[in-house]
C-alpha cells in the first residue's frame, strides 16, 4: 500500500511544481498511515481514507511550505500534526513546536515524532495564552507562526502576541478567503498592529475546493 500512496504524492506534488526526495516522501506517506492507525482509536481527523489524506492534508499542508520563512516555527494548534510534521519532514534544517491543548493529539504527535525520527520537533501540550517558552532566561520569539483550520484570524494574532516580534512572519491557512481582522491596535486587546503582507489563491492537486493563505507581519513599533 505504501507504494501506491507515494506514487499518488509524488504525482500531486510534481503537478504542484514540489520535489522532495523519495526518502522524503515514503516518510510523509507513513506519517499518513500512522494517522490512520490513530484515527481509529483517538478520532485525530474526520478524513478516514487514507488515500484521501494525500490530498487533503499532505499536499494541502505542503503547499504553503515555499513561503515558510526562518528556522523557528511554531504550528498553533496543531492537532494531528498539519501542518507542522510535513513541514518538519521537508524542512529538515528548521526547527517546529507542534502546540495543541487536547491530551489526545499531543500523545500521537509524540509517537510520531518518534516514528518519524524528527530530531526537530518539539511537542508542547497546553493552551497557546499559557505558552511562554524561554531560552538562558530570555523570552523566546518564534519567526514564523502556522495555522490551519485553527481559528479565526483575530483570534489566531491575539492568542500568540506573546510570541510574536517584529520579524515574526504569521501564516494563516483557509478554505473560503476572509481577510478580515482588525488592522487598529486600539480595536485590540493586544495592542498591536498588523499588516496583510499578501494573500495566495492556493491550488492543491486532487482537492476541490478554495484554498487561501494569508501572510502577516506585526508591524507595531
Amino acid at each position: 500500500m505504501k507504494e501506491p500512496l507515494r506514487q499518488q504524492l509524488a504525482i500531486g506534488l510534481r503537478e504542484m511544481g514540489l520535489h522532495f526526495p523519495v526518502e522524503m516522501q515514503q516518510k510523509l506517506v507513513h506519517y499518513i498511515q500512522l494517522i490512520a492507525r490513530w484515527n481509529k482509536t483517538f478520532n485525530l481527523t474526520a478524513i478516514r481514507d487514507v488515500e484521501d489524506m494525500v490530498s487533503k492534508h499532505l499536499l494541502d499542508s505542503l503547499v504553503v511550505q515555499p513561503y515558510l520563512e526562518g528556522s523557528l516555527v511554531l504550528d498553533v494548534g496543531s492537532g494531528a500534526g498539519l501542518p507542522g510534521i510535513p513541514f518538519a519532514i521537508t524542512s529538515p534544517d528548521k526547527q517546529f513546536v507542534l502546540l495543541d491543548c487536547n491530551g489526545k493529539k499531543t500523545r500521537f504527535l509524540t509517537q510520531a515524532k518518534i516514528d518519524l525520527k524528527l530530531d526537530n520537533v518539539e511537542v508542547v501540550h497546553g493552551r497557546v495564552e499559557e505558552y511562554k517558552p524561554c531560552k538562558d532566561g530570555h523570552r523566546i520569539y518564534f519567526d514564523v507562526i502556522t495555522a490551519r483550520a485553527y481559528a479565526a484570524t483575530d483570534d489566531i494574532l491575539s492568542s500568540t502576541s506573546h510570541l510574536q516580534d517584529e520579524n515574526t512572519q504569521i501564516l494563516v491557512m483557509q478554505g473560503k478567503l476572509d481577510e478580515q481582522f482588525d488592522r487598529d491596535p486600539e480595536g485590540r486587546p493586544d495592542g498591536r498592529r498588523y499588516q496583510l503582507l499578501e494573500t495566495h489563491a492556493l491550488e492543491v492537486y486532487g482537492l476541490d475546493a478554495d484554498r487561501h493563505l494569508l501572510e502577516i507581519k506585526n508591524i507595531t513599533t
